[in-house]
């Protein structure tokens, strides 16, 4: 995907009325975006790379020297910093991290690479949500099933949907990951070349790097110098995930009654986050007007943000990161509800 540039940020009114969100084009609410916040600038860009990488660094050096009633924590910072490099992964496949395709490419399969993360694959499927964000039965992300759907699934299907529906949110991106990233049938013809040289770029950091590990750090140093980290990023990415499009307020819309507008301005939550946690994840969290227009870097988020907040705030949810948060969207979003938006696995009983 790639943005439009804005033609005059500020000349458009935004509307009043909720209800006449339907009624605008994505072009009405990107033109009160400044211009400026589409400007890619290769110093900050790179300066992110820096940041991640020293972050993890830093934390690979902390799992190495802490002891071990301290390694939670420094397994917790670097997964946190870890997510950096998903970040600035996730900006080179919209293009927004760097004006050649080229580096856009090999920057993000490297900084994907130590994820496993495909890099092709996750582009095309990431595209596709935030062309379809919030549309029942075609968004890939966080889709919450029908109750038809549900009960007529397998019994073990639908206790694996209601694990990662309620406290087990948080390895939701391993499934995600595991099960769409792979497969090249999920991908259309003209993509599959490409789709195929991802795939293979994982394999051979995968074939080189763990054996590599295995014979110098054994077993033990996989699972602490890796795999403890990788679940800290994907506690993040599935949190970052979930709470982008999901709180009781937000509902999904079958194709026929979708709109873009609805969709990607008032269907989608910003949420703040600890400092640290947002510095490392480069303002992940910041997540409206990123859907707005994939066109902003990440480092003019925050500018488009309070934009977007001066002009369009009162259709915007804003939440901030808490376990009771986390609690009420575990215990009551969990299927589709027509009226409602959604319906809890308990009021099946």
């Amino acid at each position: 995907m790639t943005a439009t540039l804005p033609s005059s940020a500020g000349a458009f009114s935004p509307v009043v009325n909720a209800s006449q969100l339907h009624e605008l084009k994505l072009s009405d609410v990107i033109q009160t975006i400044p211009k400026s916040c589409f400007e890619k600038d290769w110093r900050k860009a790179w300066f992110s790379v820096l940041i991640t990488l020293l972050s993890v660094a830093a934390g690979i050096g902390a799992i190495a020297l802490a002891p071990w009633y301290l390694l939670p924590l420094a397994w917790g910072f670097t997964g946190t910093a870890a997510t950096g490099l998903f970040v600035v992964g996730h900006d080179c496949g919209h293009r927004s991290f760097a004006k050649r395709r080229w580096v856009n490419n090999w920057v993000g399969h490297i900084m994907m690479m130590p994820l496993l993360y495909p890099f092709h694959c996750w582009r095309i499927l990431h595209d596709h949500h935030h062309v379809h964000t919030n549309k029942l039965h075609v968004d890939n992300a966080w889709e919450p099933w029908t109750v038809e759907a549900f009960q007529a699934t397998p019994q073990w299907l639908q206790k694996g949907y209601q694990l990662l529906r309620g406290g087990f949110w948080w390895i939701g991106s391993i499934a995600h990951w595991a099960v769409l990233h792979f497969q090249v049938s999920n991908f259309a013809e003209r993509d599959r070349r490409a789709v195929k040289t991802s795939i293979a770029v994982v394999l051979v950091f995968a074939a080189v790097f763990f054996p590599t590990m295995y014979f110098t750090l054994g077993l033990w140093g996989i699972v602490k110098f890796w795999l403890m980290p990788w679940l800290g990023y994907h506690f993040w990415m599935s949190t970052f995930t979930i709470v982008h499009h999901t709180i009781p307020e937000i509902q999904f819309r079958p194709a026929a009654q979708w709109s873009a507008v609805p969709a990607q301005l008032a269907g989608t939550v910003h949420c703040t986050y600890p400092k640290w946690v947002e510095v490392l994840c480069h303002d992940i969290n910041v997540h409206v007007p990123h859907h707005l227009s994939v066109g902003i870097p990440s480092y003019n988020l925050r500018q488009a943000h309070q934009s977007l907040m001066n002009n369009w705030g009162e259709h915007i949810y804003v939440r901030q990161f808490s376990w009771q948060l986390m609690t009420q969207i575990t215990r009551q979003c969990h299927l589709y509800d027509e009226v409602d938006a959604y319906r809890s696995f308990q009021s099946l009983r």
